[in-house]
């Protein structure tokens, strides 16, 4: 198996690259979010756990996610590999990862960062926001703290996975989806 990080600020396009990454590669997209829901939905023991959490107003923690990404691990099997997204967010949960995969034997390809400034961030999010109505983006007080939150939970990963010989980054802007696209499948290609 081959294990990826997708990896960059909201609003990078993660998630609309996401797909043809995890097509070209036969890879399964992990949306930690996307996770989460479907373990809560199936009921599991993970799910209740962290819908008891989450209906309470508190954080799943990371043993949690970490479960259930090591589940996913342990469980499927008609893939080439796992492209992670959302997680790991922290130092901890990176760590926490390789030991994951020490433990199998297996570790990280590398973290695929597309990167894009904060100015475009901002612009993004502010769009999205207006055509998906989401009103919990539309706030620029919103968006200042969900850009501060990027940088002071994702600077720390950067070294970790610099340091490591993991760390990968693209340009996200400017370009069309499509040159973007051509960018992100070639930086995997190098990897």
């Amino acid at each position: 198996m081959k294990y990826y990080i997708l990896f960059g600020p909201p609003g990078a396009g993660k998630g609309t690259q996401a797909g043809a990454i995890a097509e070209k590669y036969n890879l399964r997209h992990v949306s930690t979010g996307a996770l989460l829901r479907s373990e809560i939905a199936a009921g599991t023991a993970l799910g209740l756990e962290a819908k008891a959490l989450i209906d309470a107003g508190n954080l799943v923690p990371d043993s949690v996610v970490e479960g259930m990404i090591e589940h996913l691990f342990d469980t499927v099997r008609d893939c080439s590999g796992f492209l992670l997204d959302g997680f790991p967010r922290t130092v901890a949960q990176a760590e926490a990862l390789d030991r994951m995969l020490s433990a199998r034997g297996e570790s990280l390809e590398g973290v695929i960062s597309i990167m894009i400034p904060d100015s475009v961030i901002r612009e993004r999010i502010a769009g999205r926001a207006a055509v998906e109505g989401r009103a919990d983006d539309a706030s620029e007080a919103t968006i200042s703290n969900r850009i501060a939150t990027y940088h002071a939970q994702t600077e720390p990963l950067v070294d970790f996975y610099r340091k490591a010989g993991k760390y990968f980054e693209v340009q996200g802007y400017p370009g069309s989806i499509e040159e973007v696209r051509e960018r992100v499948l070639a930086l995997v290609e190098s990897i």
